[in-house]
């Protein structure tokens, strides 16, 4: 049995209480919230215990504690539980600046801090079969990719894990930010159906790699409730492609072929296999749509890792694949603020 404490109280922190609940028998949890009112709520969303008193929060027995607060305090809450020598993982991203992203790996490499990341998109199940196709050569040396698929620090992370790009590669990235007008169809609340229009903001940008790939990012955050506008992932190589749910490849022979991904979870991950996966395993779908059963998979199958982690194996997402991605989403951001001017690369203290 894992045990592990959450500090954070929002929608995101919601998440890792729901898991819990999910598989009983793999973990059990605790919430430390700031209030009265957000204790309750967190208990009667997701049935796990909450607390306010730091005491009671510690006397649970945390294996691990999970760093979910909103994003200007993440590094500083990270540093500060960190420090108790409870290993932790974060929210992400790990932190909002260059300067915050600095720190955390000054905690790990001079004070011994165990910092891992909660970055689960390159674990989603149908995502994972694409990667690895393209990890078993399938598609031969990948060399470019378009992405309209997830946004800023999670498609920093698919971005560089697709196109087998290592932390410190020099780069180059160009970009815009367009505002337009859409009609709202969904939301976290449930389905819109009374035609108002929301803002659309996409942000494109360019990258060029040391190495000679490149990637275009394409997304509007709109794209993650709606029933208007479609997401897509194609990553391109020399001997084929992964576009969506579907490798182009060659067989030795040079013969070509296409193979549909399905899904798939891994043997190491059975334990946390439900009804609703297995019933998403039973078709192929042409759409790239990443929910919440595959979503809620992924943190657990972290959270499984973290367990391993804080007896000594190795990190699910370790801190320096973090801070990289985090440090690509800061350059994102400000490529779309001063459009179309070279945004180039520098060098982190991380980087080998």
């Amino acid at each position: 049995m894992i045990s592990f404490g959450i500090v954070g109280s929002g929608y995101r922190a919601e998440y890792f209480g729901r898991i819990a609940r999910t598989y009983p028998d793999l973990f059990r949890a605790i919430y430390l919230c700031r209030s009265a009112e957000k204790t309750e709520r967190m208990t009667a969303h997701t049935g796990m215990e909450a607390t306010q008193s730091r005491d009671r929060f510690l006397a649970f027995g945390p294996d691990f504690l999970v760093i979910a607060v909103d994003r200007g305090h993440m590094a500083e809450e990270t540093l500060r539980w960190a420090e108790t020598g409870i290993p932790v993982i974060t929210e992400t991203p790990s932190g909002a600046s260059a300067g915050e992203l600095n720190r955390l790996w000054e905690a790990q490499e001079q004070k011994g801090a165990r910092i891992s990341c909660c970055e689960q998109y390159f674990r989603q199940p149908l995502l994972a079969a694409g990667l690895k196709a393209v990890e078993d050569g399938l598609i031969g040396t990948p060399v470019s990719l378009y992405i309209s698929l997830l946004h800023h620090y999670h498609g920093a992370s698919l971005i560089r894990r697709a196109l087998q790009v290592p932390a410190g590669e020099k780069f180059i990235m160009r970009g815009s930010r367009t505002v337009t007008q859409v009609t709202a169809t969904d939301s976290r609340e449930g389905a819109v159906l009374d035609g108002s229009c929301q803002n659309e903001e996409r942000d494109r940008i360019h990258i060029d790699f040391e190495s000679g790939k490149e990637a275009d990012y394409d997304f509007s955050s709109v794209q993650y409730r709606t029933y208007l506008r479609s997401r897509h992932l194609t990553v391109r190589g020399t001997r084929g492609e992964w576009s969506d749910t579907t490798v182009r490849t060659l067989d030795p022979d040079g013969t070509p072929r296409q193979l549909f991904l399905l899904p798939e979870i891994s043997k190491e991950y059975r334990c946390l296999d439900t009804q609703a996966l297995r019933d998403l395993r039973r078709s192929w779908q042409p759409d790239l749509a990443p929910d919440t059963v595959q979503d809620e998979f992924a943190i657990a199958s972290m959270l499984l890792d973290m367990g391993a982690f804080c007896k000594g194996g190795p990190s699910p997402y370790p801190l320096k694949e973090a801070l990289e991605d985090a440090m690509f989403w800061l350059q994102m951001e400000q490529a779309v603020q001063h459009p179309w001017e070279e945004i180039r690369s520098g060098r982190m203290i991380w980087h080998p």
